[in-house]
């Protein structure tokens, strides 16, 4: 089992995340990509595996990003039918 990194961007938000990933495969399946890169570009820059090529970090970083506005994406509408 992986031990909890410190920080996690949607930590905030892991209720509404639960919900979302209960009901909607697509999420779950958006989400758990996020989480296993953040964990991959954690691995690689807190040296826990060798080092790669800076493009590759920078795919991963770029990835991460579109990953986490989808998600984002996905929090913002689930706050606004909480709202409704």
């Amino acid at each position: 089992m992986k031990t909890p990194r410190p920080y996690r961007k949607f930590q905030y938000k892991q209720e509404k995340i639960k919900d979302l990933e209960e009901h909607n495969p697509r999420f779950k399946r958006i989400y758990s990509e996020f989480e296993n890169l953040t964990d991959e570009i954690w691995d690689i820059e807190t040296g826990d595996r060798a080092s790669v090529p800076d493009d590759f970090m920078f795919a991963l970083k770029l990835q991460t990003h579109y990953l986490e506005d989808e998600i984002d994406h996905w929090l913002d509408l689930k706050d606004e039918e909480s709202i409704e």
